[in-house]
């Protein structure tokens, strides 16, 4: 067809227009926040895709070719043409890699809209070139300087005529054409190389020293020999006092036309640093998987009757936390990635007490009655998606304040990103393979230059931004690991099960020619996760759960008791065996044997909590494939013969005993003056001390005192769980809009559709020698014209272009098709929104008709 069919557009609203509704969704899909709330018409869809804030969040999702083709877009003309710009990145020679892999990167930039027009009329978004074009300010990433035009702008006629005579050109009669001929001098390549050919070698080494940047240097009031040269011909040109500046033109000359001195057309390789069997990888993998269930059992059991207090500003102590590091033996950072994920999976919370404590939620309950892979599924997921970052506790946020664990200020919105993407390039590797870390990082770093980056929007944080986003890669290799994801650093299988439904979303993509079209997820941002349903999750959880169940240990039910009061668990045990056992001894070492020891403080315990020696002996002998050692049938009748000789009971305290030598022996006692006792009668003392505190006394001097109710009978110590109430799980924070799913991305180009409709519709004034109403203005007309021509088309069935102010005062545009008029109130087909709707007559601002062309 030829370009009078289709005229080149003149704005960015004009080259959406021309798009189809595939391009639209793809726009949307990849910019959501244009579509946070849905843009009237297209008009206001390009002008809010021309905004800063949108801008610099679209360069910043960009992979690192595509940016470097919108930085040299910034420094080519504007407009320029595919020719100019594939010199600019190719160079002279025309570098095939980059020449191939320039298309796809242009169609992406068009994709996104930051840049429109045809290839032969190729224009960057006015915002995204003030951004990234070169200035004293803000430094272009390519290094280039202003171009010759913008360093003469403030120079005076007869200098610049000096400079065009210098280099041999014949004088002109204005500035403008001077300067034109001094570019198209510099921009010649022979003519160039000869003019620099003639140039001292001094000269060279200063041009050498400035062409990739930074253009700009300081001379003297009285410039060397050297300088002189070049700034008698234009070479250097001055920008300030004491201060040159290397001419764009120049600058591309000597590079031999490139903008970037190394342009990365291609993403860097992530190879195999190391290779396993896959069966070794899934079998490590699912030996942390049963250690990490293991881990937040035992972290939650330990806070069963409340956990550590919460801090005024939220989270746990420094204190706290090292008690909860050194209860689970693990390092602080370690313990840290426990509780933050215990709490991202809703499995504690803070109880809201008065006396605010951290405990188990009934939601931990209901988690332990699911089968082991299962459990291991939830905590996986819940990791993928949390934006809470575990690896910052210890850390201080931008007010220097105390980073604590299961605080505020944990959420980081690039870290599900960060954590997928590493996950997806594991994936991508063959089974068994693990990567270098630095590896990932490099190819990360292409995939999402850094925010902050030079020459981006946001300088400033640089090295914050770039530190954090390396960190929550690191992180997220280490998570992988303590959690089974991945075993000796590769990916699993059932670790790759459950990120299947994460990435089989993610398309390919392919290069393409310079006008091609592009499928409608062409060039998503690397790491973009896709909003997966309930149903989704499921099925991936389904799938990694029925990989790791044959791969983790079956619970057994029984120990191994040794001579030496200690007993091994030579594997993980059944719940009801491992909550009695964790009761009756103290875990001594834990590994792949559990060795647990059997004191009489911690038969005490089991007495406590209303076992009697003969029960105990009876669970021993029926979980023991060993005989009950001698010395551990001794100690559990010792204990128990002496447990419960004293009672304590409510006076403010009362201690009582049958045999009166133990109670004058506890008289006798100095270690019992703080308990202030003193004999009621021969088996009675009374102390001033409450019961509690009478207990742990009695304890403390070597005796097996046991509690009683006011009926006499022993008190049974039995622990409480305490839980929280119900609580929901912390929302993760998102990173900007979410990304618009099917129904809301049709609804929405529908709505755009039909209002860039009735927005640029023709109209037909009601007075025929009155103006056209101007695009984006509501038609003004009396109540009495406007219900006569709502009644006229009625009968005739045209279509009108009306004004209308809701309820809220907001108003708006639409063409509707008036079916009935009755009542105050017109009922007709909307265009607008492709439905009948009812609209009161006396909110109509006006009408007009449409115009027959």
């Amino acid at each position: 067809m030829s370009t009078e069919d289709h005229p080149a557009p003149r704005s960015l609203a004009e080259a959406l227009r021309g798009r189809d509704d595939t391009a639209l969704g793809a726009l949307l899909r990849s910019r959501p926040d244009l579509i946070t709330p849905v843009p009237t018409d297209l008009t206001q869809l390009a002008t809010r895709a021309g905004t800063r804030a949108s801008v610099v969040r679209a360069l910043e999702r960009l992979d690192r070719f595509a940016l470097q083709t919108a930085e040299a877009l910034a420094v080519a003309g504007d407009p320029a043409s595919y020719d100019e710009l594939l010199g600019l990145m190719a160079g002279d020679d025309r570098d095939p890699e980059v020449a191939a892999a320039l298309p796809a990167a242009l169609a992406a930039l068009r994709e996104q809209a930051l840049v429109w027009g045809a290839d032969d009329r190729l224009r960057l978004v006015r915002t995204a070139r003030e951004l990234l074009a070169p200035s004293p300010q803000h430094p272009s990433p390519t290094g280039l300087g202003p171009s010759v035009r913008e360093a003469t702008a403030g120079m005076s006629p007869g200098r610049i005529q000096e400079i065009v005579a210098a280099v041999g050109l014949p004088s002109t009669h204005d500035s403008v054409s001077a300067v034109q001929a001094l570019a198209a001098l510099f921009t010649h390549r022979k003519k160039m190389a000869r003019l620099l050919a003639a140039a001292p070698a001094e000269s060279r080494e200063v041009l050498e020293r400035l062409m990739w940047g930074p253009p700009y240097g300081q001379v003297t009031h009285d410039p060397a020999a050297r300088l002189r040269w070049l700034l008698d011909r234009g070479l250097l040109l001055p920008t300030a006092p004491g201060t040159v500046v290397l001419p764009r033109e120049v600058a591309l000359h000597l590079r031999a036309g490139r903008a970037h001195r190394a342009p990365e057309p291609v993403p860097p390789a992530v190879p195999a640093a190391s290779a396993h069997r896959p069966q070794v990888v899934d079998a490590t993998a699912a030996g942390q998987a049963y250690t990490a269930l293991a881990t937040v059992e035992e972290l939650l059991t330990d806070w069963n009757e409340g956990g550590p207090p919460v801090l005024r500003a939220g989270g746990l102590s420094v204190r706290d936390l090292k008690r909860t590091a050194v209860a689970l033996d693990l390092p602080e950072p370690v313990a840290a990635f426990w509780v933050e994920l215990a709490y991202a999976a809703g499995l504690l919370a803070s109880d809201g007490e008065a006396d605010e404590r951290y405990a188990a939620t009934p939601a931990y309950d209901e988690w332990l009655e699911r089968p082991a892979p299962e459990r291991w599924a939830l905590l996986a997921q819940t990791w993928l998606t949390a934006t809470r970052t575990s690896g910052l506790v210890g850390g201080r946020d931008a007010k220097e304040r105390a980073l604590s664990a299961l605080g505020p200020g944990l959420d980081r919105s690039a870290a599900p990103e960060v954590r997928h993407r590493v996950l997806a390039l594991l994936a991508a590797l063959p089974e068994g393979a693990a990567p270098d870390p630095e590896a990932v990082l490099a190819r990360l770093r292409w995939e999402r230059p850094l925010r902050g980056a030079q020459g981006t929007p946001s300088a400033q944080g640089q090295r914050t931004e770039e530190d954090l986003r390396a960190r929550l890669a690191r992180w997220t290799l280490a998570e992988a690991e303590l959690l089974g994801m991945t075993g000796r650093g590769a990916l699993s299988a059932h670790g790759r099960a459950l990120l299947g439904a994460h990435t089989e979303k993610a398309p390919r993509t392919e290069p393409h020619g310079p006008g091609d079209k592009l499928p409608f997820h062409h060039h998503r941002a690397p790491g973009a996760l896709e909003p997966l349903s309930p149903a989704e999750q499921a099925v991936a959880a389904a799938a990694a759960a029925r990989l790791l169940a044959p791969l983790l240990p079956e619970p057994l039910d029984h120990v191994l008791l040794q001579a030496d009061l200690t007993a091994v668990a030579p594997g993980p045990l059944q719940r009801p065996l491992a909550a009695v056992l964790g009761v009756l001894a103290d875990v001594e070492s834990k590994g792949g044997a559990t060795v647990y020891r059997f004191t009489p403080a911690s038969v005490r315990r089991a007495l406590d909590a209303g076992r009697t020696a003969a029960d105990l002996h009876a669970f021993l002998a029926a979980h023991a494939r060993t005989p009950v050692p001698q010395p551990l049938a001794y100690l559990i009748d010792d204990v128990a013969r002496r447990h419960g000789r004293l009672r304590v009971g409510a006076a403010s305290a009362y201690l009582r005993c049958d045999d009166d030598t133990v109670l004058n022996e506890i008289l006798a006692d100095k270690r019992a003056a703080p308990l202030r006792l003193r004999l009621l009668a021969p088996t009675v003392l009374a102390s001033q001390a409450d019961p509690a505190a009478l207990l742990d006394g009695l304890r403390a001097m070597g005796y097996a005192p046991a509690a009683e109710s006011a009926d006499g009978d022993v008190l049974i110590t039995r622990a409480d769980a305490h839980r929280t109430p119900p609580r929901t799980p912390p929302e993760p924070v998102p990173d900007g809009p979410p990304m618009p799913d099917a129904t809301l991305l049709s609804a929405a180009i529908r709505a755009i559709r039909a209002g860039d409709l009735a927005s640029t519709a023709p109209r037909r004034p009601a007075d025929p020698a009155a103006p056209r109403p101007a695009p984006g203005e509501l038609p003004r007309t009396s109540s009495a014209e406007t219900l006569a021509t709502m009644q006229a088309a009625v009968l005739t069935g045209e279509a009108l272009w009306i004004g209308y102010v809701n309820a809220e005062g907001a108003a708006s545009q639409r063409v509707i098709a008036p079916v009935r008029v009755e009542g105050g109130f017109v009922t007709a087909y909307d265009h607008t929104a492709d439905e009948v709707r009812t609209y009161p007559l006396h909110r109509i601002t006006g009408v007009a008709e449409l115009a027959s062309d």
